[in-house]
């Protein structure tokens, strides 16, 4: 990433403290504000996302920046035995162990805390490894990739689903006005934490997207790398496997 961007600029906690305080912040009202800014859009991507797992079949499926567990609860319309979802921040993980409750889905869906930089697994444990908007909230991206490729079982799956910036007029002009000004704004004026969704932001205009982050899952040691766009450029799709 060209840049380190956190949280909180006046904090000295490393980014790693700060994202984790973050969202223990919002964690209360992440769900509906979400669905707000992405126009409930974001749901189309994960079903996406879903289908691409689903067709490896997979039978052991980590979650990672899990959040409030809506791509893992969505996940177990797979045939999947097991699902964990996993994330840093108690808060998220305290609101999705609620909603997993609520559907119950306890015995197949798992709930964990701990680093996706370094993960509580032994070697080849999962047979797919989804991530949803939280890669950009690595520390170090290149460990925290590492750390999957680790934990994957060979001829598994790994799939991502992160957002990017369009590149063609209008949508570029479009996005960047969206992202700068109304995002954060509508994060102020609905979230107790003013620094949150200007973090969000900021992190997802400095991401390498498309090729770019391409290349860094190649040199990581990913094989079957690609990326699929969706709606018009604004988030991406990556998919890659590993031999």
């Amino acid at each position: 990433m060209s840049k380190n961007v956190k949280p909180y600029k006046d904090s000295e906690l490393e980014k790693k403290k700060q994202v984790e305080q973050m969202f223990d912040n919002i964690s209360s009202n992440y769900d509906g504000l979400n669905r707000v800014i992405s126009f409930g859009i974001d749901q189309k991507w994960r079903r996406k996302l879903i289908d691409m797992v689903k067709k490896t079949q997979p039978k052991y499926i980590l979650d990672v920046a899990t959040g409030t567990g809506d791509l893992a609860i969505a996940l177990a319309d797979s045939d999947a035995e097991k699902i964990i979802g996993l994330d840093i921040s108690a808060g998220m993980l305290q609101v999705g162990k609620n909603k997993i409750h609520a559907k119950n889905l306890d015995q197949r869906i798992e709930m964990v805390q701990a680093d996706s930089e370094n993960l509580p697994y032994e070697d080849h444990t999962f047979d797919a490894i989804t991530v949803a908007f939280g890669v950009r909230n690595f520390e170090n991206l290149e460990k925290g990739l590492s750390e999957i490729y680790r934990v994957l079982s060979p001829g598994g799956i790994f799939v991502i689903l992160e957002t990017s910036v369009p590149t063609k007029f209008p949508f570029k002009q479009g996005y960047k006005a969206y992202s700068n000004y109304v995002l954060p704004t509508i994060g102020k004026l609905f979230s107790k934490d003013k620094s949150a969704y200007q973090y969000l932001s900021e992190s997802a205009s400095v991401f390498p997207y498309g090729e770019q982050f391409n290349n860094i899952l190649r040199k990581i040691g990913f094989t079957d790398v690609e990326n699929h766009p969706q709606t018009f450029g604004v988030s991406s799709i990556y998919s890659a496997s590993k031999t």
